[in-house]
């Protein structure tokens, strides 16, 4: 095991269980006595437990104002909320959702004490400006388990089309001041949802696992994280309310945490350097992108370590991954092979769409390489050509 240097950043309070919700109105009144609750636009209003959460600030005495997010944020979607918010007196923000909710009210936290627009502080396609806010609290807590948004200091904000850009508002200050997880949320999860999220935090712990920045801290919550999918994945998936559906979901809450942890603290890898432009240029869900492309892009890793080197031990914890999932292989490069048709079988057993059902075809191949370069593609384990990123989309289209 390598010591090299490493740095912790903060981290949320983390309130993890079954029930954990119903602390949510004392929570926020810790904070002050008016909130923004912004929330997805049916998972969790179509619940009983909204109309509990409503009864409970109500009680306490807490005021509220409310705004839905529908579809992944825009700059545009967060700038107009922080001026339709900005003098209604709002002290903390909530985000109840997915992925899209929770970084639309994490940036919203962070633009309304500030003015102007989140461009200003937009990575790569905006002013460039250095954030010197304070944002206002900020309590995530997550409905379904894949983004680990709930964790990270980034608020990923999206333009679709041509020209369209996937970029990050990125300030250790985003950090939410309290994570509520609570697995129940995730029981009116369909299964696609539970799929295709649940393969976005296998990726995230996979990716950070073998990133070039991984160290022990990381490696330590990446494998607890993954040992979890291992033992919750499917059975989240199947769904229901017996005993192994309760535990399977609670797996996959703890797993999405932790994914936000690890990938907050030494990035990912090829996935989700692909990811940005998929899901950009393409009206693909990002959990989508990087459960179809996940195998494959594992197989490319593998192939260029073994023909380039591996001087940081990528290939041992590929081989190390694949016995946790079930591989029987005593030798590295078994266990390697082993993995990829392990993450193959599940591309088909969850019936992950391929990328043509999205519209992608061989004439936008060569765009979506050049746009893959991006932070997450710094931290894969092996610097891949452009013939090989393009083999990865070419494989699932």
């Amino acid at each position: 095991m390598r010591f090299d240097r490493f740095d912790v950043a903060n981290l949320p309070r983390i309130v993890f269980g079954e029930g954990s919700i119903d602390r949510l109105p004392e929570l926020i009144g810790d904070f002050g006595r008016r909130v923004l609750l912004v929330t997805g636009l049916r998972s969790f209003r179509g619940t009983e437990q909204w109309a509990r959460t409503l009864e409970g600030l109500k009680r306490l005495g807490i005021e509220w104002e409310k705004m839905t997010v529908e579809g992944e944020p825009s700059p545009q979607m967060v700038d107009e909320a922080a001026r339709r918010f900005r003098d209604e007196g709002v002290e903390v923000v909530v985000g109840i959702g997915g992925g899209s909710a929770l970084d639309a009210a994490k940036a919203i936290a962070g633009l309304l004490p500030v003015g102007g627009s989140v461009m200003d502080y937009l990575e790569d396609v905006g002013q460039g400006l250095p954030y010197r806010g304070r944002p206002l609290p900020f309590i995530a807590v997550p409905t379904t388990a894949g983004t680990g948004s709930e964790a990270t200091k980034n608020a990923v904000l999206s333009e679709r089309g041509e020209g369209g850009f996937k970029k990050s508002f990125r300030h250790e200050s985003l950090i939410a001041r309290i994570a509520l997880v609570d697995p129940q949320l995730l029981r009116e999860c369909p299964p696609k949802l539970i799929a295709s999220q649940g393969m976005d935090a296998f990726t995230q712990l996979l990716e950070s696992y073998v990133s070039v920045r991984a160290n022990p801290f990381t490696d330590g919550l990446a494998l607890s994280g993954l040992k979890a999918v291992a033992g919750g994945f499917f059975d989240a998936w199947t769904g229901g309310d017996g005993e192994p559906a309760r535990q399977g979901r609670a797996a996959m809450s703890y797993a999405a945490l932790l994914s936000g942890i690890t990938l907050a603290h030494v990035g990912l890898g090829s996935v989700h350097g692909l990811a940005q432009p998929l899901g950009s240029l393409f009206p693909i869900p990002h959990g989508v992108a990087c459960g179809t492309t996940m195998a494959e892009a594992t197989a490319i890793n593998i192939s260029a370590l073994k023909e380039r080197g591996d001087p940081r031990g990528a290939l041992e914890k590929y081989a190390e991954v694949a016995r946790l999932l079930g591989a029987h292989a005593a030798d590295r490069d078994s266990a390697c092979a082993e993995l990829v048709e392990t993450l193959r079988g599940w591309t088909e057993r969850l019936e992950l769409p391929r990328l043509s059902d999205y519209g992608v075809a061989e004439r936008d191949v060569d765009a979506i390489v050049v746009d893959a370069r991006g932070n997450s593609m710094k931290t894969n384990p092996v610097e891949l050509t452009d013939e090989e990123i393009a083999d990865i989309v070419r494989r699932r289209l």
